[in-house]
């Protein structure tokens, strides 16, 4: 299982994933879930990937190769002229993977299943960020509906649907996200650290900062225990029940 997280904001997007996979209770793994892709000045795209694991990488490397390919008889994520049409492509992608791969007939829905969390920016274009699911259409982010989630995620969707503001700084949703996945890592353990974290400002059509979260990361740790302090204080201030009212 993994968990990861698209934002939207006013003044771009953020993004995060855990790095943890497992095959069992005692075969665990990392693996990166964060991708990009960047021309500098004309695009950047970011990629954040869930389940199967094969499917997944199987996806990655196929635009890898087709963005590297010097014939145009594959289409590329480099030349597409829009969000839309990248969206669009790594759909069909999906679906070619997993239509390679099914045996017996399975769906996406199966055991290739995969999703994906696609943000970014084309020059031309605004700011866009989509949900792409196995059977390889996808949505995009709205007003009403400003981040999504892929994996794991009911355990850090509360935070973030009582503390979301797109007027946030990328300050603050960096820290309304790690306590979002702290919450998910106290809650299933096949969510684990590190993690990836990456910001891109609107408009700069350039890679922006970076982190990697490691165990024991002294601000992720001050996060986590300044967040258990919080709720038991919020907590203990709340009326006691009477059960004679």
């Amino acid at each position: 299982m993994t968990y990861c997280v698209g934002l939207r904001l006013n003044r771009g997007l953020v993004f995060m994933s855990d790095t943890r996979t497992n095959a069992s209770i005692d075969n665990i793994a990392s693996f990166k879930k964060m991708y990009t892709w960047e021309r500098p000045g004309d695009r950047m795209l970011t990629l954040l990937s869930a389940g199967n694991l094969a499917t997944t990488q199987a996806v990655i490397g196929l635009l890898e190769e087709r963005s590297k390919a010097a014939d145009n008889r594959t289409p590329s994520i480099y030349d597409a002229p829009s969000l839309f049409q990248v969206a669009r492509l790594i759909g069909d992608t999906v679906k070619e993977v997993i239509r390679i791969s099914a045996d017996g007939g399975q769906k996406g829905e199966a055991t290739f299943g995969a999703s994906f969390i696609l943000g970014g920016q084309i020059k031309g274009g605004e700011t866009r960020l989509f949900q792409i699911y196995p059977e390889g259409n996808f949505i995009e982010a709205t007003v009403d509906t400003p981040f999504f989630q892929i994996g794991e995620h009911k355990y850090g969707k509360p935070i973030l649907v009582r503390a979301y503001d797109a007027d946030m700084s990328f300050e603050e949703a960096a820290k309304l996200l790690l306590v979002s996945f702290d919450s998910t890592l106290r809650s299933n353990l096949s969510v684990g650290l590190p993690l990836d974290m990456q910001f891109y400002e609107a408009g700069s059509l350039k890679r922006g900062y970076e982190r990697r979260i490691e165990q024991h990361d002294p601000y992720f740790s001050a996060i986590s225990d300044g967040w258990s302090d919080a709720l038991k204080v919020a907590f203990l201030s709340l009326p006691p029940f009477d059960p004679n009212a």
